[in-house]
């Protein structure tokens, strides 16, 4: 793993960019176009990602399995996206892993995501938001990285039950500021209403039950952790969460 370079740009994309040889490698298009394949699908579970891809309202990003220097700048200027002195778009990040040669499992993919996350914090050179508890045991914490926190969630080609989770060859996570959520929280009417809607849908697509760990942010019982790479079944997360806070 590389470490950070100073004056490193960033790579944050758009819709358009993604398509665009001269910016992306052969997989990236290639990824891209599953992905936008299968989250405009009618049937897509969920709303948000649907509407934010169709919009131009999300942002994307890449990196191989040797490069990974710009993403701390990348995820900077992502989170510059948010004006406060401007109406709140629910912009969204998705970042495409390389693909491996052959397909992993799960285990394989969930640590890969960690050690990204992992890697982001240490390169991190702001401080953790105040308001947001260091471990991940608490019921309030949430990864954050250069003063946001976030709701970050994996999707890999291992999961074949929770379709819904598959968006092509490549390990991806999905970056979604907390304060996309505003006015759509776990306690609010018209959060539940909708987070209810879109569950739904999700156990249609896998027909599957809800996974054990999905819950809403600031359920005391709940470890937002646990959300972030679920199994590929029903059962329960066990053990710590493989983040550590501190360089």
């Amino acid at each position: 793993m590389e470490a950070a370079v100073q004056g490193t740009k960033g790579k944050l994309l758009t819709k358009e960019n993604m398509t665009d040889p001269s910016l992306v490698p052969e997989w990236v298009i290639r990824e891209y176009r599953n992905f936008h394949e299968v989250v405009t699908d009618k049937t897509f579970p969920c709303y948000f990602g649907m509407a934010g891809e169709k919009k131009g309202e999300l942002r994307y990003s890449y990196i191989t399995h040797h490069d990974w220097k710009h993403l701390p700048e990348t995820l900077k200027d992502f989170n510059a996206l948010f004006d406060p002195d401007k109406p709140l778009i629910r912009h969204g990040l998705f970042l495409f892993v390389e693909p491996e040669n052959e397909e992993k499992s799960i285990p394989h993919y969930r640590q890969y995501f960690w050690d990204i996350l992992q890697y982001l914090h240490q390169q991190d050179d702001m401080p953790w938001p105040k308001d947001y508890p260091t471990d991940p045991d608490h019921h309030l914490w949430a990864f954050s990285f250069a003063g946001e926190p976030y709701f970050v969630f994996g999707n890999a080609p291992a999961y074949k039950q929770r379709k819904t989770r598959d968006l092509g060859n490549s390990l991806v996570l999905g970056f979604q500021p907390r304060r996309i959520f505003e006015g759509l929280e776990g306690t609010s009417q018209g959060g539940a209403m909708s987070r209810e809607k879109v569950r739904e849908r999700v156990e249609k697509w896998d027909q599957l039950p809800k996974h054990p760990n999905i819950s809403h942010y600031g359920d005391p019982e709940h470890r937002e952790w646990k959300m972030y790479f679920i199994g590929d079944d029903s059962e329960p997360i066990e053990g710590k969460c493989p983040f550590h806070h501190g360089k």
